[in-house]
This record gives C-alpha cells, sequence and structure tokens, in this order.
C-alpha cells in the first residue's frame, strides 16, 4: 500500500498492486485495475518511488525482484529511461 494525496489535499491509501496505468494531463491521473481514476497530487514519478519502495520491503529489499515486479504487474510504472529487465540477470 502506498500513501497519496488527492487534488483537494485529503490524504488516500492504494495498493500498488491494482495500478494499471499512469498519466499526466497535466495532472496526475492514476488508474486502477478495476477502472477507477483517481486525481492526485504527485508526479508519477513520485509514485514510481512509492511503488518500488513498497515493493523492496516486501520483498525484502531485494532490487532485481522489486524491478520484475514492477515491470511485469503494471506496466506504465516503468520509467521509459530504465533498462529493459534481462531475464536470467537476477
Amino acid at each position: 500500500m502506498i500513501h497519496l494525496t488527492r487534488i483537494n489535499k485529503l490524504g488516500l491509501v492504494v495498493n500498488a498492486d491494482l495500478i494499471e496505468q499512469i498519466e499526466t494531463t497535466p495532472d496526475t491521473v492514476v488508474h486502477l485495475t478495476g477502472g477507477q481514476k483517481l486525481v492526485v497530487r504527485e508526479s508519477a514519478d513520485e509514485i514510481i518511488r512509492k511503488v518500488v519502495e513498497y515493493r523492496q520491503l516486501i520483498h525484502g529489499g531485494c532490487p532485481l525482484a522489486t524491478a520484475a515486479s514492477a515491470r511485469f504487474s503494471a506496466n506504465a510504472l516503468v520509467h521509459p529511461d530504465t533498462p529493459p529487465f534481462e531475464k536470467g540477470s537476477e
């Protein structure tokens, strides 16, 4: 779970595994797998950082496990400058 802030400054906690994509229009809109959309104050990069930190916590700090899960469970969470995860590089 990650902490985000709605555009009206109210906090909310989101299940990071349900994030399908993030768009900036210029507001940051988080699309969840159930079709719900959340407009939040955090940038896409901040949300990605929070998701990666959350996954590191869940996976015991293993950076390869978190990088792989970030790429495979929510394709929009990978920054375009991030090199592709290569299978077998664990």
